[in-house]
């Protein structure tokens, strides 16, 4: 049977259509999901020089595991729901450590630049709300696969808290998008080293779907504080903290 030339254009039409609604699909798709990352910390390379012989006591690692959520604009990475708080305490030398897990949340808006920190610390809550800070990025040429995905590197000195931190981002995903405040590159960061393996934050699966309800929301509650007034508060502790024969390794 033979079509005619309007019945052809016609079928040409409703398939470009179908492909458009289909593309359409994939991609409101990809824009909202979840991506779990497993965090592991080298509690060994976090002993003051003087407290080696604290090794044999404590494990070596510290492994937990967060989640980052993310729709067109907005993120908030938190840990997992299904883990609890943990604390972890050794005595030995005359000096006692607490391993201590603080409950943070990181909330970003790509389209207004706001930034909502709810950190742990000591028992109490502290509201950090601001700008986000765009960090002062080195983009190298190395690139390495991870979850199927070609990450290209990125790396910048954190001059507060003394760290070198490693990145690696597909830009075949979300821009600005990322674990902790690792956040302000041109695609999604799917691993993060910091101090050549002190601390590693790694991408371990992926799940582009819908969100369920509660599960992105703006982190509320807690004494509202500037970020530098509660790196201040902090580093006071830690430096008491040491001065009486004690210590909290921070996450």
């Amino acid at each position: 049977m033979k079509l005619s030339l309007t019945m052809k254009r016609i079928l040409l039409l409703l398939g470009i259509l179908v492909s458009l609604t289909a593309a359409h699909v994939v991609l409101a798709q990809s824009t909202e999901g979840v991506i779990t990352y497993e965090v592991k910390i080298n509690m060994h390379r976090r002993l003051p020089p003087d407290r080696e012989g604290m090794k044999s006591m404590m494990p070596e690692f510290n492994i937990h595991k967060d989640q980052l959520f993310f729709n067109g604009n907005e993120s908030v990475y938190k840990p997992v729901i299904e883990e609890e708080p943990e604390e972890d305490e050794f005595e030995g030398e005359g000096m006692r450590m607490r391993i201590r897990r603080p409950q943070t949340e990181y909330y970003i808006d790509q389209s207004t630049s706001r930034r909502v920190v709810l950190q742990q610390f000591m028992e109490k809550k502290y509201l950090i709300d601001d700008t986000l800070k765009i960090s002062p990025w080195k983009f190298g040429t190395e690139t390495k696969t991870i979850l199927g995905y070609e990450c290209r590197q990125a790396t910048f000195y954190q001059e507060d808290r003394k760290q070198n931190v490693v990145a690696w981002y597909t830009v075949k995903l979300r821009s600005f998008l990322g674990p902790e405040g690792f956040n302000t590159l041109p695609g999604t960061v799917l691993l993060v080293d910091i101090n050549e393996g002190e601390r590693i934050i790694t991408a371990q699966k992926i799940d582009s779907r819908p969100l369920h309800k509660g599960e992105l929301r703006i982190p509320t509650g807690g004494t509202k504080m500037t970020e530098a007034a509660f790196r201040k508060m902090v580093d006071d502790h830690m430096k008491r903290m040491g001065a009486n024969g004690g210590i909290i390794i921070r996450n």
